[in-house]
């Protein structure tokens, strides 16, 4: 895809309802078009995945790449924040609370995603003004 290495890469969880749910927010507020999406599920997300030396069927974190740079979990969630702009880079600040905390709370959402938020049966299929943002 053109210009991809002048945006921010999120793989996700493609049939998490947490995970979906923070894409829709992601692609509502994203005015400047500088994430791209890909499920971890999907072919990229998988290239990604082992292109990082991290296991292909696990799905326990969200991922942000920024050019060869992997970041996970509550880094990945908060550096999301910190480029979404429009106040949300406030949050940021976060990322002075020490990362195994940070990470204990994620980890700690992230094992119960499923039971709090819902699991889908497949992967979203982007929309078709969307499908541009999307990797696969």
């Amino acid at each position: 895809m053109a210009g991809i290495k002048s945006k921010y890469i999120i793989l996700f969880d493609g049939v998490c309802n947490l995970c979906n749910g923070t894409v829709q927010f992601l692609l509502k507020r994203d005015k400047k078009k500088r994430f791209l999406f890909g499920s971890l599920q999907g072919k990229t997300g998988q290239e990604y995945l082992r292109k990082y030396h991290l296991p292909t069927d696990q799905f326990h974190s969200f991922m942000l790449i920024e050019g060869n740079v992997l970041y996970t979990r509550s880094t990945a969630v908060l550096r999301m924040l910190k480029y979404l702009g429009r106040g949300w880079q406030l949050l940021y600040v976060f990322i002075y609370v020490p990362q195994p905390i940070r990470d204990g709370v994620y980890k700690l959402i992230a094992s119960n995603r499923y039971k709090l938020f819902g699991k889908k049966d497949a992967c979203r299929v982007p929309s078709s003004e969307e499908r541009e943002r999307f990797l696969d």
